[in-house]
């Protein structure tokens, strides 16, 4: 492939896939109704804070998933062709019926670690946590039927049903092989790496684009006009012409806009239906009295002994030890510290490399007492396009625990433990 064709990597590997190994006929785009009720059930990797120091003093095993995306692309069916829309409980037709469902949910009360995910208004915005409680949601069927072994009940309303393929196993086997052929150090296993996780998050683009157009002032007072739907979001003068930025231009106006009516290739029940996929191999990590679980991400798992041999491996969906840590706090999804070996390791998102250094392990154990703040300085780039500049500000981060995704257990003002937040069939938190 020209690379120069493509300006950003998924659509690179998008390109490779496209004229290497799709199926004629295979996968059809959605937009639309369809594509917009399927995005209810869109959530990411379940990231959590379980417990945030190690009990006992014990040590903490930090393992992370080789390739996970990668991994279910290749081992599971994944939707293709049209959708069909069914109205009422289709596994009392079909048993093993492959789609999304739109169900009222009831997960277990005594579930420590949810496994399904929704998006929930918290006082902070709006949050994707795994609560306990009842709602109704969009959820991919492999993960309603993986969620029953933990309790959970469903009653299916209605939904898409779809025809499952493997549709990814050669194109992911193939750039994985390119990875254990070359060592880290060398180009071709990063190249093979990013190429081959970049693609799945292209099918789940909003195809609901902004499209900017220049054009003459004469045509763009006949463009206001036609204009009913307020679709204009921005005019900017350019010398005897403007710059028109647009959002979902209706078909009256496409021959004003020439790129309005183009085709974006999505199809968002692909994307869904692996972060699905994903979030069922990590359920296997949770809720196993063997261990605590202490945090987890999107590929990894943080306890407090060994994982048994079986899970470990080179091989794609296997898990590889990263580290062994010594002390560890864990304060919010992707806020966290490990000392592995007098080896610290900090990671706080949303601060710069200079900004995290200046945070100590002894200021984030402080972040244990209840109300505690962390103040962090740094510098942040914005740049403006339309006025052609970028700026620089210096901003002031507080850093604290917040309860909008577990909710915190403290003894004595300090943080020992979380549990899960409960929701009610309006999706409000009822803790």
């Amino acid at each position: 492939m020209n690379i120069n064709k493509y300006p950003t990597l998924p659509s690179l590997s998008f390109a490779i896939f496209r004229s290497q190994y799709l199926k004629k006929d295979s996968i059809h785009m959605l937009s639309g109704d369809i594509a917009n009720d399927i995005r209810q059930g869109y959530t990411g990797g379940a990231c959590d804070m379980y417990i945030p120091r190690p009990i006992d003093n014990r040590k903490i095993f930090g393992s992370d998933v080789n390739a996970l995306y990668p991994t279910v692309m290749a081992k599971n069916k994944l939707p293709i062709g049209n959708p069909t829309y069914f109205s009422g409980d289709i596994t009392k037709i079909d048993k093993d019926a492959f789609g999304f469902f739109y169900c009222n949910i009831i997960a277990p009360d005594n579930l420590l670690h949810p496994i399904i995910q929704t998006h929930v208004e918290t006082s902070e915005g709006m949050r994707t946590i795994a609560p306990l409680g009842n709602w109704s949601d969009m959820i991919f069927s492999e993960e309603m039927y993986n969620a029953m072994k933990f309790g959970y009940k469903f009653e299916i309303l209605w939904g898409y049903s779809f025809k499952s393929d493997y549709i990814f196993i050669n194109f992911v086997n193939e750039l994985y092989k390119i990875r254990l052929d070359y060592p880290k150090s060398d180009p071709m296993n990063y190249i093979a790496k990013i190429i081959m996780n970049s693609l799945y998050g292209r099918f789940g683009m909003d195809d609901n684009f902004i499209i900017s157009e220049i054009m003459n002032k004469d045509d763009f007072d006949n463009f206001e006009k036609l204009d009913k739907d307020n679709s204009i979001i921005d005019v900017i003068e350019l010398d005897e012409n403007l710059l028109i930025q647009t959002k979902n231009p209706k078909v009256e106006l496409n021959t004003l806009l020439d790129n309005a009516s183009e085709t974006h290739n999505v199809n968002i029940s692909i994307a869904a239906a692996i972060t699905a996929y994903a979030r069922i191999h990590m359920s296997q990590f949770k809720n196993n009295d063997k261990y605590n679980l202490y945090y987890t991400d999107t590929d990894s798992a943080y306890i407090d002994k060994p994982l048994v041999n079986k899970y470990i491996g080179k091989e794609l969906g296997f898990m590889k030890l990263e580290c062994v840590c010594d002390d560890a706090i864990f304060l919010a999804p992707k806020v966290y510290s490990l000392l592995t070996n007098n080896v610290l390791v900090k990671k706080i998102k949303g601060l710069t490399t200079e900004a995290i250094n200046n945070i100590t392990f002894e200021n984030l154990l402080e972040l244990l007492n209840k109300d505690f703040t962390i103040e962090a300085k740094q510098e942040k780039w914005y740049k403006d396009l339309s006025e052609g500049n970028i700026s620089i500000k210096n901003l002031i981060y507080t850093l604290k625990v917040t309860g909008n995704k577990r909710e915190l257990i403290y003894e004595n003002n300090k943080l020992i433990n979380t549990k899960p937040i409960r929701i009610n069939n309006k999706k409000e938190i009822i803790n």
